[in-house]
């Protein structure tokens, strides 16, 4: 096969895995800057062009979309869709997975456990949105935030006013979220690929941190998750219409609350952690479906 990696750069350490991981399949792999890809929207023939040539012999792409770039990487990925081309994660599922208040919309309506949540638009609705969640302490997150960016716990009612104050004034759109406490900064990050769980690991946040994020010093180790976190895991990817997703699960005295479902999740993390060649998972889902490759999307919402 000839597999596309959509990404900046290839020195990435998720890109180069999964370019290694494909080339010791036998196949050939090109990382394609997305954002120097440009598309002739054609009746009857629409094509991608990157560095001059048409990109008309790919058989398989793999969307590493940044958050920063979601319009224009998945209008690039919906190009390759409208040329009958599989893709590893679909534009639209991209899309879906990115807003994190869209995402939570369609894991309730799928009845996929989540924290308890809040959404409003006037600061003169702050008390109710509060009391939505139980309260102080909670969670306040801006809704387009990644790594952890724009994600602050508010440990008093007076704290959580300012913050959401503080954003609304900034025009930011947030969720406000109760606060899991029996989860000790520790998350489950459950990596998904063709509704399997392939590896699972447990982030810890460091000394005096709630975020568990990798990139803010969180440590990961090897877990054996549940049946109840393995379907919930599966669940939330099945509900966004991700393939692959990297899907991040609280455990909290009601059982597997899902925090966020990641459209490009980080291979360096959980490969390191599990002993697990996750990249070479991917390149094997996508061999088993570009023959039977179907591009719509079937998830509403």
């Amino acid at each position: 096969m000839k597999i596309a990696i959509l990404s900046r750069k290839s020195s990435l350490v998720s890109t180069r895995r999964l370019k290694e991981a494909g080339e010791q399949r036998g196949h050939k792999v090109q990382v394609i800057d997305y954002l120097r890809c440009y598309m002739n929207i054609t009746s009857h023939r629409p094509t991608v062009i990157y560095s001059g040539r048409e990109l008309n012999d790919v058989d398989a792409v793999i969307p590493r979309i940044g958050a920063s770039h979601t319009f224009y990487g998945t209008a690039v990925v919906r190009q390759f869709e409208m040329m009958g081309i599989f893709t590893a994660n679909e534009s639209q599922a991209i899309t879906r997975s990115r807003d994190k208040l869209r995402c939570l919309q369609l894991l309730s309506r799928d009845g996929v456990g989540l924290p308890v949540s809040g959404f409003a638009h006037s600061t003169k609705d702050i008390d109710g949105l509060i009391d939505i969640v139980g309260g102080a302490p909670l969670v306040v997150k801006i809704v387009e935030g990644t790594q952890g960016v724009g994600v602050i716990l508010a440990e008093t009612r007076k704290a959580a006013e300012a913050v959401i104050e503080a954003f609304r004034g900034l025009e930011a759109n947030i969720l406000v979220q109760e606060f899991i406490q029996e989860a000790s900064g520790s998350d489950v990050r459950c990596f998904v690929v063709g509704g399997k769980v392939v590896a699972a690991m447990m982030r810890t946040a460091r000394p005096g941190e709630f975020r568990s994020n990798l990139h803010r010093g969180g440590t990961a180790v090897k877990i054996k998750i549940s049946p109840e976190e393995r379907q919930t895991a599966v669940r939330a990817a099945k509900s966004m219409g991700l393939r692959v997703a990297g899907v991040d699960i609280l455990r909290s005295r009601h059982g597997p609350v899902v925090m966020e479902v990641n459209s490009s999740p980080g291979l360096e993390g959980i490969e390191k952690a599990t002993k697990i060649d996750v990249a070479s998972k991917v390149i094997e889902y996508i061999e088993k479906q570009v023959d039977v490759a179907d591009s719509k999307d079937r998830i509403k919402g």
